[in-house]
């Protein structure tokens, strides 16, 4: 049994933050049909390089588990099938830029009358209200708008954003959580509702600590590199071989162990060090002395001595060493499976893990249409009808 079996969802996303959501619940069973547009299909099938055998490697890791139907919806006939879904769909979750499903015929208010029990998620960067909402959004200005940007990088350096495009994937998360909360409110009324993801809303929402020393302070907190604004040491430091290892001492009895491991047992009850609100306020010469202290040994000698201490502390992992690594191995979370065209791909796992309900891939991402006559078979239309809508430019 899957937990999501009988909900049928209705994607009408494309790039990232709609794909990922939709992607998380056809993991748990949920039946995603993807509406594309004909021989077009969603931005992401053209984005690359790298490709494998003409399939986007981008496209490929965030939309499987879907089946895919290509729809015209400026064309009336197209219109008449979306409706037909519709009316028997659970979720409808669209990425359009706010106000284009109104143009379109295919908003919230007019699907609810069609089926008032419609869970309807959009996803957007700013929402659907403000004077920001018909803006367009990239996950790059994003992260600058809302303020993660000016708190992540060296502090001499340059903004930076992170290595993946968090906002566009926490929204997506954002979403498959919300709709989940609409369907357990609907099993309790019977009914739907609307819900409205903004990307920047997110963001706020996820500036939690950095968010709080604002409110006390009254000043904006500043880049640290990889380091924490609050803790010390608490950041990525380069040992002897090059490579970078992180430590996370987060109260005074790792510090001591730390400090006995690393053969600093002076640094214990050193009056500017003892304790955390003193690291913090003369954070640059005690990194200095501690960077120049891991330089002396390799990393896998850190590791291993701080390990054994009970320290928190780990490498800094390219993704070759991630995907070679015993854990995330035993833990599923790399997983391969068949392509029809492109062959063995390999899919990162299902990062939830439920003991009676787990999730599955069951679909490899799909081909443009690749189940457009299947789809519009079941919904009852005849061979004949779905060649006259291929001939028209309907589908």
């Amino acid at each position: 049994m899957k937990a999501l079996e009988d909900i049928k969802v209705l994607d009408l996303t494309r790039a990232l933050a709609g794909p990922y959501c939709t992607l998380m619940l056809g993991d748990y069973g949920a039946d995603v049909i993807k509406v594309e547009v004909p021989s077009k299909g969603d931005d992401t099938r053209t984005w690359g390089p790298p490709f494998i055998k003409g399939q986007s490697s981008y496209f490929l890791s965030v939309n499987r588990n879907k089946r895919s139907i290509t729809l015209n919806l400026k064309n009336q006939a197209a219109k008449d099938i979306f409706m037909k879904l519709a009316s028997e769909t659970d979720v409808l979750v669209e990425n359009f830029t706010p106000g284009v499903v109104q143009r379109l015929g295919i908003d919230y208010e007019t699907l609810k009358e069609l089926n008032p029990g419609i869970i309807y998620c959009s996803i957007s960067g700013f929402g659907q209200t403000g004077p920001y909402n018909r803006k367009p959004a990239y996950d790059q200005m994003m992260q600058g708008i809302g303020g993660i940007m000016s708190v992540t990088g060296e502090p001499d350096g340059p903004p930076m954003k992170t290595g993946i495009a968090i906002t566009d994937i926490g929204a997506g998360m954002l979403g498959a959580y919300a709709v989940m909360i609409g369907l357990f409110h609907r099993s309790r009324t019977g009914h739907g509702q609307y819900i409205d993801i903004s990307m920047l809303d997110l963001q706020v929402a996820w500036l939690t600590y950095q968010a709080g020393t604002y409110f006390a302070t009254g000043s904006s907190p500043q880049r640290v590199g990889a380091a924490h604004p609050n803790l010390v040491p608490y950041q990525a430091f380069q040992c002897s071989d090059g490579k970078y290892i992180n430590i996370a001492i987060g109260n005074e009895r790792f510090w001591e162990r730390f400090c006995k491991a690393l053969g600093r047992d002076d640094l214990i009850t050193h009056e500017d060090y003892s304790l955390n609100m003193n690291r913090v306020n003369h954070r640059e010469p005690l990194v200095s002395l501690l960077e120049t202290e891991l330089l002396n040994k390799s990393s896998s000698h850190w590791i291993t001595k701080f390990e054994d201490a009970g320290i928190p502390c780990g490498p800094v992992n390219d993704l070759a060493a991630v995907f070679s690594d015993p854990q995330v191995s035993e833990r599923k979370m790399v997983e391969t499976i068949e392509h029809p065209t492109a062959g063995k791909i390999k899919q990162t796992g299902i990062p939830i893990k439920f003991s009676e309900t787990p999730g599955l891939i069951s679909l490899p991402p799909p081909l443009l249409g690749e189940h457009t006559e299947k789809i519009l078979s079941d919904l009852g239309y005849s061979i004949n009808q779905i060649s006259e809508f291929r001939e028209t430019n309907v589908i």
